[in-house]
């Protein structure tokens, strides 16, 4: 399930991972939060928490996040990525340069530091 996280400073969008993900959740509620958080122009900063109760994402939330991120390529400004799921910290630090704007990975014990890092 992806919820989005509210009480952020402005102009950071928060989603909060937990269970399992599934296309719905980008469908219905990520999607959704982007595209009102760019409504407005500019880019968006973006804190995406994989906490503990994280258990994984199903093969068609993969296609959903993949799709999202090349629709929305040049959308972000920075994106702070809380997880102490390893192989998923060591893929965001091994793909950065693919993205473009910034791109930083938290462990969950740091997501205060992941917020301020965003609003810098």
């Amino acid at each position: 399930m992806i919820t989005i996280i509210e009480g952020l400073p402005e102009g950071v969008l928060g989603a909060d991972a937990t269970g399992e993900i599934t296309a719905d959740d980008y469908r219905q509620v990520l999607v959704p939060a982007i595209e009102q958080a760019l409504a407005g122009g500019g880019k968006l900063r973006m804190v995406y928490r994989l906490g503990p109760e994280y258990q994984g994402m199903q093969g068609d939330a993969m296609w959903q996040d993949a799709k999202l991120g090349a629709g929305h390529l040049k959308s972000f400004d920075r994106v702070a990525v809380v997880t102490d799921v390893e192989w998923i910290a060591h893929a965001i630090k091994a793909f950065t340069w693919m993205i473009p704007g910034e791109a930083k990975v938290f462990p969950n014990a740091e997501y205060d530091a992941a917020v301020a890092w965003l609003t810098r």
